[in-house]
């Protein structure tokens, strides 16, 4: 009885933390590879929005070592990719976004918080546009032949790469990610 409540409460923090507010008004799939991504993209991005809003301003500028990126490079990092990763499936780059230079254009926590959260909705649309019967559609990933599946597999790889990149980041700063306070 006593894990069963555990594990539903469990069930009704994680679902309000994780869960992106623009998803709650889209038509995500229930079933197919699609959906599995989304579980994952939904896990991810309620991370990275919760610690970036987490990390006070002046940490966005702090980088571990010379030659590394700062924190808030890391996330515009992630939303350039969250921009530009879905084009191996067939999406453009939102009007006027430029790639070059990109990770240095933001300084300002309250922008890039807001760009992140931008980024991932153009990766949820751009993921709905797809179908699941286009699953094995082979394409060009970003290392070689793969398929519409693989490269969502790939965009969630990379985004866990990241997270643990920014969780190391906070951390070291003395800062708990907000998941585990």
């Amino acid at each position: 009885m006593k894990s069963s409540r555990f594990f539903m409460i469990s069930l009704i923090v994680g679902a309000s933390v994780t869960t992106p507010s623009s998803a709650v008004s889209q038509d995500l799939p229930q079933k197919g590879y699609r959906a599995e991504f989304f579980q994952v993209l939904a896990s991810a991005e309620g991370d990275f929005v919760a610690l970036a809003e987490a990390m006070p301003e002046r940490l966005y500028t702090w980088r571990p070592g010379e030659g590394v990126r700062s924190y808030g490079e890391v996330c515009l990092h992630i939303a350039m990719t969250n921009f530009s990763g879905p084009r191996m499936i067939g999406a453009t780059l939102p009007p006027g976004l430029e790639p070059e230079g990109y990770e240095q254009s933001i300084t300002k926590k309250a922008e890039i918080v807001a760009e992140l959260k931008r980024s991932f909705d153009h990766l949820r649309s751009a993921v709905l546009s797809i179908s699941d019967s286009e699953a094995d559609t082979e394409i060009a990933g970003w290392y070689g032949p793969t398929t519409y599946r693989g490269a969502l597999h790939i965009m969630n790889e990379h985004l866990g790469e990241h997270l643990g990149q920014s969780i190391a980041y906070a951390r070291v700063n003395g800062i708990v990610p907000p998941w585990n306070r």
